[in-house]
């Protein structure tokens, strides 16, 4: 008899551009905190050209994926935002790509931390497309890539990686050094959003 598998919610895979958005976030996060309105900071920030982008359509295109990106973080880490370090504003831009994006969290938890947990600390792109090609029978939409989709989605999610300091251009894994105010948020969340990092911090907290 045949195993039937039942399909997953279909992952959204819009991330072939624009890096981690650290930059970015660092220029929309206080605009945002004086009136708590998306719209109304998309508005300002495309009108005004605020991230100095050359073309009207890649302004509309980066504002829209760096304001998804920072609304799925709740206010104190958009606080946190403001008054970061470039580190801190790195972990926290990363984990917001994980959130975001569900093949993006997959990948960081299952082999990311997996690799660097099992002291394996290295990180290619067949690592990747082993990744991809083993979430397909879940994710059929997968399968439905354009090999040239697959390659945008594969480099860009490598250079959040560098651009979040996890890895080095040669592909090795960079243990995250997470700061307390950060940890502390982190682990706020069931599950902890440490599970997205290269650390041997643990993902549960143990109660006093």
């Amino acid at each position: 008899m045949n195993a039937t598998y039942d399909a997953s919610p279909r992952y959204s895979l819009s991330f072939t551009t624009g890096g981690l958005f650290a930059r970015e976030a660092d220029l929309i996060a206080p605009l945002y905190l004086q009136d708590r309105d998306w719209r109304a900071v998309r508005r300002t920030v495309t009108e005004e050209n605020l991230l100095q982008t050359r073309t009207t359509s890649s302004r509309t295109l980066i504002t829209r994926e760096a304001i998804q990106r920072l609304s799925v973080l709740n206010n104190s880490e958009l606080e946190l935002i403001v008054e970061a370090s470039l580190t801190e504003r790195c972990h926290l831009m990363w984990v917001a790509a994980c959130r975001r994006y569900e093949l993006i969290g997959d990948f960081a938890e299952e082999v990311l931390r997996e690799r660097f947990l099992l002291m394996t600390p290295t990180l290619s792109f067949d690592d990747f497309d082993r990744f991809i090609t083993g979430k397909s029978l879940w994710h059929p939409e997968l399968d439905d890539l354009k090999n040239s989709t697959r390659a945008k989605l594969r480099q860009n999610l490598f250079r959040m990686l560098r651009e979040a300091g996890l890895l080095t251009e040669h592909g090795d894994i960079v243990p995250a050094v997470i700061s307390e105010r950060v940890l502390n948020l982190f682990q706020s969340h069931t599950p902890s959003d440490v599970r997205f990092l290269p650390t041997n911090l643990p993902t549960e907290v143990n109660p006093q």
